[in-house]
């Protein structure tokens, strides 16, 4: 019988390739994913997918049904911004984990560096072609950036996650108003051309409208590129803690946090800035910052509040349905993409800007389910979902197990 020997650095490599096993990842984590993406789904669905995503900087209207207005209140004060600082805060403990694993692999750099460049092309296909809604962009360029500060001291870390939130926080005071586009007119007009391009083109007209959309759509990523870098600190930060690991030693600041987190980016993000000629004008700066950075306390506090009750409530079973999604959540997020682009541009069933918010949060709540129900399934067939196993073979060069073992 013929025995094919590796040498030891490709051995040593495909080691490093294979899988972690079920029974040692961190449930959790897949269950915050998997709680992320909902919030991801509703809001995208709501702002973007539903309307012209510039529609949101117009004065709003009273349109609409009381169901309605409760599913954009919903949808603005509890998950806007929020879900994307909670998905930003995972991907960085993501980030981490990858980073520890490669520990005793003298190729680590080279392939986290080749998991951001592989991610950058999957977010540069899926913004153009796709969606120009795409996150995967912005998260490969800046997790490029954030690569060199996993090397660092934990001072480090905090320092420049800091100086991450303060400069977010400022942002709208430094900023020329220019900076998001034009007047409302211009706006309101931009918003009908896009409504009839989204609902009635074709493919390609979607597609050359979506490419010229993109430079509209580019400040919007700068003016939270330093809360997204700030989020990934943070999230590696999470992670060298310890309470993902370990949650039940970690009981007090885990309860803490989330009340915390709860209370004070709830309020914060309540408040309103002072009028002109107001006495409190001169705090409108303060004001601001406070409005600006609630999201990311709100995000701490849904994160805490979730790994809380997976680990001292009884509620763990429960949660853990949406692990599965959460494994997917690559996959999963993409499939919203395709299934949205059918349902709402003209190539498809053409509903763009026909929908109110809760027959919109409806649908999206019948696709949230169906993703969970087809994670399930596929979960137990395969070992990753479809584009995390391309995307770990492309990183690692090697060929990643597909199916699961059964005997």
């Amino acid at each position: 019988m013929d025995t094919q020997v590796s040498a030891p650095g490709e051995r040593v490599r495909q080691e490093v390739a294979l899988p972690i096993r079920p029974a040692h990842r961190i449930a959790v984590i897949d269950v915050l994913r998997g709680v992320a993406l909902f919030g991801v789904l509703s809001v995208n669905l709501i702002t973007e997918f539903r309307v012209s995503l510039f529609r949101q900087f117009l004065p709003p209207t009273m349109e609409g049904s009381h169901l309605d207005h409760v599913v954009d209140a919903v949808v603005s004060i509890g998950m806007e911004s929020k879900a994307f600082a909670l998905f930003s805060l995972l991907f960085g403990i993501g980030l981490a984990i990858q980073f520890e694993r490669l520990a005793a692999n003298a190729q680590r750099l080279t392939l986290l560096v080749r998991r951001l460049l592989v991610l950058l092309g999957f977010g540069i296909l899926h913004l153009c072609f796709i969606w120009n809604g795409d996150i995967l962009t912005e998260y490969a360029l800046i997790g490029l950036t954030v690569l060199p500060f996993l090397y660092a001291s934990n001072r480090v870390l905090i320092a420049a996650c800091v100086m991450g939130l303060l400069s977010y926080a400022a942002m709208p005071w430094w900023l020329p108003d220019s900076f998001l586009g034009p007047d409302e007119a211009a706006l309101r007009q931009y918003v009908q051309v896009a409504t009839s391009v989204y609902s009635s083109g074709t493919w390609s007209e979607v597609v050359r409208f979506n490419l010229a959309e993109i430079p509209r759509i580019v400040p919007l990523h700068v003016l939270v590129a330093p809360r997204t870098f700030a989020l990934f600190l943070l999230g590696a930060l999470a992670w060298r803690s310890g309470m993902f690991r370990h949650p039940e030693r970690h009981r007090r600041v885990l309860i803490g946090a989330a009340v915390l987190g709860l209370v004070l980016g709830l309020g914060m993000n309540l408040l309103e800035l002072p009028e002109a000629g107001s006495p409190w004008r001169g705090l409108a700066p303060v004001v601001s910052a406070l409005i600006t950075l609630a999201p990311v306390l709100l995000a701490i506090g849904y994160g805490a509040t979730c790994i809380a009750l997976c680990t001292f409530t009884g509620t763990q079973r429960l949660l853990s349905l949406l692990g599965p999604l959460g494994r997917m959540a690559f996959s999963n997020y993409l499939a919203q993409s395709l299934i949205f682009g059918w349902i709402f541009f003209g190539y498809g069933l053409g509903l763009f800007g026909r929908l109110s918010s809760s027959q919109a949060m409806w649908l999206g709540m019948a696709v949230y389910l169906g993703q969970v129900l087809v994670s399930h399934w596929w979960l137990k067939r395969h070992r990753f979902g479809p584009m995390e196993w391309l995307w770990r073979t492309l990183m690692y060069g090697v060929r990643q197990p597909w199916r699961v073992k059964t005997r």
